[in-house]
């Protein structure tokens, strides 16, 4: 916790007010004192910046999923196969997928045992595992988005279209 005592904050403020205040907080504070660190230059500043904010946003997303009882990558999986519309093979899945984790077969297991998802082997090759979506997957998604109701993104009103391209074009040049 940065400024305030979380005990006494969490006394006074619940839930989605409690992450809100706590990240208007956080959020004037800069990455330097955030993590108490002296930068080399602007550019070790800007890397520290964005593995710490990819963590915050990975943080914020599994505690906003744990009610709900699935992984981020879990979601991943259901929103692929809902956007589909079919049966998409494991490969698949795993190429598309947001993180590329190795354990696709063992979350779709879970996702299986919770009924969120179907499960077929090809007829061709019984090596290639299809899944598609349930309807309780389906249903689960439907939940999941009216919980949210834009309240996850909210704090993404404090950039401007023009700056969240910009940022969006910078990523994309790191990764080519």
């Amino acid at each position: 916790m940065s400024i305030f005592d979380k005990k006494k904050l969490g006394n006074i403020f619940h839930g989605k007010y409690y992450l809100y205040i706590c990240f208007q907080i956080e959020i004037i504070m800069g990455i330097d004192e955030e993590i108490k660190t002296n930068f080399q230059n602007d550019r070790h500043r800007f890397i520290a910046n964005l593995v710490f904010t990819s963590n915050w946003f990975q943080n914020r997303f599994i505690e906003f999923l744990r009610p709900f009882g699935i992984s981020p990558q879990q979601m991943n999986i259901l929103r692929i196969l809902k956007g589909a519309n079919d049966w998409v093979s494991m490969n698949q899945i795993k190429s598309l997928m947001i993180d590329k984790a190795p354990n696709a077969t063992r979350l779709s297991d879970k996702m299986l045992d919770k009924g969120l998802v179907k499960r077929k082997r090809s007829e061709e090759d019984r090596r290639v595992v299809y899944l598609a979506i349930d309807k309780a997957g389906e249903d689960l998604l439907e939940a999941i988005d009216e919980a949210d109701n834009g309240e996850q993104i909210e704090f993404l009103n404090k950039i401007t279209e023009e700056e969240a391209r910009m940022f969006s074009e910078i990523l994309d040049k790191l990764r080519s």
